[in-house]
């Protein structure tokens, strides 16, 4: 669904429009008026059927010449207008391209993001949903059907410069419940291809799926996120989402195709139960920080070679203080028909005082190419937390332990809005705090669309 605030776009009036205009519709006219009046002298002395026709004739030349003259009017109006018309910041022509992350959702979804004339700001809206049924051998779960996400992806062009950025999603809350979540709330302000700043509410910088896949399963091959990469309200055990500032661009490297996004702002949450993203506060005054540096090299279209760091201080009133750092490093091949995700990471926490260090090492393999309209895909994840881990479980709640599997399934999409999956898992569990292992199989069904 878009919503439009329009004027006349005179950018569509080209020079070479304006050439046939001025040119041949003079012709056409002088072509038509030496036919009407030979005819009409031919049967200047007739009378009766054929003195209608002359008229008819004489009629038609009249209509056209006042054509013309609006035709003219119009075209001189939409190029004193074109001055004013504020470019398309989603095009690679303008002076201010789109800057990184120039992901496959971010292509898609803000491709409808554009300025129109008369100084007038276009509000574009998008939206994304799934509906799904699964049903799993995990005791205690039942089949059954499930509404996903309703991601409402708005994005208004204040001027050429800036723009505001907006994903409302509405999501499962506590029990059946629906909750709504300003998952990303950003005002961006383009200087040039080097550097964009932003300031709000964002998805953190931390590795490749975290930026290239945002709040909607459309843009996903697979039914879900990566274990390592879902959301914290999900049972995440990454920072997905950080409020504070960034800067990104491109860094002159030639054909390597070099670019940063830097980031600093607030940690998430120490206190257990907690909201985890601190939206208005911090619980400590040492921020947090994020560097990604990736390369897409002209050689290689489509491969992006990066690595990422993130660091920041969790803290609460009556606990430790814990350090911790997030090291990541990616190899990816996103092409239109195939694409090869790969991800490793490594989770350090340190609390402050002991020499101790816990590390949570994990990684994802994903494979997929398009057949037609059938884009067969495979997956294979891997995540190994300590036992006695000091954050996961006790602070936010997130048993993690070992898990590792694979997951395989085929997507069908239906046309440009529509897709369906059918995907199969299988996890073998060894839950963190909690003595005992199982081995889980599920089958989904999911419908996603967008509108």
């Amino acid at each position: 669904m878009r919503l439009h605030i329009l004027s006349p776009d005179s950018s569509q009036v080209t020079a070479p429009v304006r050439g046939i205009v001025q040119r041949v519709f003079p012709l056409l006219l002088v072509m038509l008026m030496n036919t009407a009046t030979g005819q009409a002298q031919q049967v200047a002395t007739d009378t009766g059927p054929e003195k209608q026709t002359m008229q008819a004739l004489l009629e038609r030349i009249e209509r056209l010449e006042t054509e013309d003259k609006e035709l003219r009017e119009r075209v001189a109006q939409l190029e004193k207008n074109q001055h004013g018309v504020a470019p398309d910041l989603t095009s690679s022509s303008t002076a201010h391209p789109e800057i990184v992350p120039e992901t496959p959702a971010d292509q898609e979804r803000e491709a409808a993001a554009e300025s129109v004339g008369d100084n007038k700001t276009l509000l574009t809206m998008r939206g994304f949903g799934d509906f799904s049924f699964h049903g799993s051998n995990q005791k205690g779960t039942t089949t059954a059907f499930s509404l996903g996400q309703i991601d409402f992806f708005i994005s208004s062009n204040i001027s050429d410069r800036f723009r505001l950025v907006t994903d409302l999603v509405f999501e499962k809350g506590v029990g059946n419940d629906y909750d709504e979540d300003l998952e990303r709330v950003l005002f961006e302000y383009r200087y040039n291809n080097y550097l964009k700043l932003a300031f709000g509410r964002d998805q953190t910088a931390i590795g490749y799926y975290n930026l290239a896949f945002r709040h909607s399963s459309w843009f996903q091959t697979p039914i879900g996120r990566p274990f390592l990469f879902q959301f914290e309200d999900e049972g995440g055990i990454l920072p997905g989402h950080i409020v504070g500032a960034s800067a990104s661009g491109e860094i002159p490297s030639g054909i390597l195709g070099l670019h940063y996004i830097a980031e600093v702002g607030n940690g998430r949450a120490g206190t257990p139960g907690a909201e985890p993203v601190q939206n208005f506060v911090d619980e400590n005054t040492q921020k947090a920080v994020d560097l990604n540096v990736f390369s897409r090299p002209d050689a290689a279209p489509g491969l992006q070679i990066g690595f990422s760091g993130y660091h920041a201080l969790i803290s609460s009133p009556n606990s430790v203080k814990v350090g911790e750092t997030d090291l990541n490093t990616y190899v990816v091949l996103d092409r239109s028909r195939f694409e090869w995700l790969n991800e490793g990471l490594l989770i350090r926490h340190t609390p402050q005082g002991l020499s101790h260090v816990f590390n949570t090492a994990g990684f994802y393999t994903q494979i997929s190419e398009k057949f037609g309209s059938f884009k067969p895909y495979f997956r294979y994840q891997y995540v190994n937390a300590p036992n006695n881990e000091p954050i996961f479980f006790p602070v936010y709640n997130v048993s993690v332990g070992l898990q590792e599997g694979p997951s395989v399934g085929v997507r069908y999409d239906f046309g440009e809005s529509v897709a369906v999956k059918l995907q199969y898992d299988y996890d073998y569990l060894r839950r963190q705090q909690v003595i005992s292992q199982q081995s889980i199989n599920q089958l989904a069904l999911q419908f996603s669309f967008a509108f």
